[in-house]
């Protein structure tokens, strides 16, 4: 079991369009593995690498409040308005400046590590975070040659080894088209 500074937060982001139980059992996996003391999930408007949301944005903050209520160690929030910005630095950076918290992790799926190195300034974000990794089926052994992976050389990088959820946001919209 990893532990980390008791006072360490995690930050869960991304469109949640829509959210699941896929969502709400990474974030479980992360406090019960690695001992977080909260986890916040940031709803951004839109991702910067995807197509628009398919379900508007109030509809993906309200099912995630829903999905996330009996869990006081998770909460739900949507900064675009307030900082500005999507990019997850700028978020860091508001926990870090405004909510006076040193110690954060980033949680992600596997499959956002690849293209990690296109984010915006995201040699700054590993520096300052601890990145928390977890399986998506197809990507983990493409992680182990990412720019990312590389350039940390194992430091502030946590591979989580969980069973594969077998949910997706992608296959929940295809879903929800073929059904309409």
């Amino acid at each position: 079991m990893l532990s980390l500074n008791s006072k360490t937060i995690g930050i869960f982001g991304g469109s949640f369009d829509p959210p699941h139980k896929g969502h709400l059992e990474i974030c479980k996996i992360s406090l019960k593995k690695i001992k977080l003391k909260k986890i916040y999930w940031v709803i951004t408007k839109k991702n910067p690498f995807k197509k628009e949301p398919f379900f508007p944005l109030k509809q993906r903050v309200s099912k995630s409040k829903k999905i996330i209520k009996r869990h006081k160690k998770i909460q739900v929030l949507y900064l675009d308005d307030k900082i500005q910005s999507s990019n997850m630095i700028n978020v860091i950076n508001h926990f870090r400046k405004i909510k006076k918290q040193k110690n954060l992790c980033l949680i992600l799926g596997s499959d956002n590590l690849l293209n990690f190195h296109k984010w915006t300034s995201w040699k700054k974000i590993v520096k300052i975070t601890k990145l928390v990794v977890f399986s998506r089926r197809g990507y983990d052994k493409k992680n182990k040659e990412s720019i990312v992976v590389k350039y940390l050389n194992k430091k502030n990088i946590i591979f989580i080894n969980n069973k594969l959820i077998n949910i997706s946001s992608s296959n929940i919209k295809k879903n929800y088209l073929r059904k309409s």
